[in-house]
């Protein structure tokens, strides 16, 4: 039977993303709703790394899975850093992307372009049964748009423009994505490490 991976979100968009990136891993990749997991971390974390880590554990209380979780957000320079940790939550949870993605286009008017510099971060974190942790961390540099752009992609994927592709990152492709993008990355380096637990892992359970 295989081991169960339970992945802390239960963002779809993200969940096809991972379930791609981790497909050659011999784990059963589950979303917390599929491994009926309740999401009741407080994300009051000052860092990615210290916001992915308490989603991580809190799920891992729940289930002897391996346990990952992730958290991730924009940097704008121009703005200090904003949104940052606090992406999912500007301009309240529950506020739409197209809204959020407008009010940063809006307070970068009339900023040039080599000003308009930021990154999309993340971190992802696993708790391993046995209580071990790992972390991983990945970025992609961009631009903030002037306008939104493309259907793909999820959250402020409209407005972060990549100039080297000559487009935004709603509109690369689900590969071209995946391999460039800071969750693609993060996954990618989280792999390998997982690739290294897998086998310690069984020899702990036999």
């Amino acid at each position: 039977m295989k081991r169960k991976l339970v992945f802390a979100t239960g963002n779809e968009g993200k969940m096809r993303e991972i379930r791609e990136i981790l497909k050659d891993l011999d784990v059963e990749i589950l979303s917390l709703k599929e491994a009926g997991v309740p999401a009741d971390a407080e994300e009051n974390g000052t860092t990615f790394e210290e916001n992915a880590l308490i989603k991580a554990r809190a799920a891992a209380a729940h289930t002897d899975a391996i346990v990952l979780a992730d958290d991730s957000g924009l940097e704008i320079d121009y703005l200090g850093g904003e949104p940052g940790v606090y992406s999912a939550r500007y301009l309240g949870e529950d506020t739409s992307y197209r809204i959020k993605n407008q009010n940063l286009i809006d307070r970068l008017a009339g900023v040039p372009e080599e000003k308009r510099t930021a990154r999309f971060v993340c971190v992802i974190a696993a708790v391993l049964p046995g209580g071990r942790e790992l972390t991983s961390r990945g970025t992609i540099e961009g631009i903030i748009g002037t306008e939104e752009r493309g259907e793909g992609g999820f959250g402020y994927d409209p407005i972060f423009f990549l100039p080297e592709y000559g487009c935004s990152t709603a509109e690369l492709t689900m590969e071209q994505k995946n391999e460039i993008s800071h969750r693609g990355r993060a996954l990618q380096v989280m792999k390998e490490k997982l690739q290294r637990e897998l086998p310690l892992l069984k020899e702990e359970q036999a």
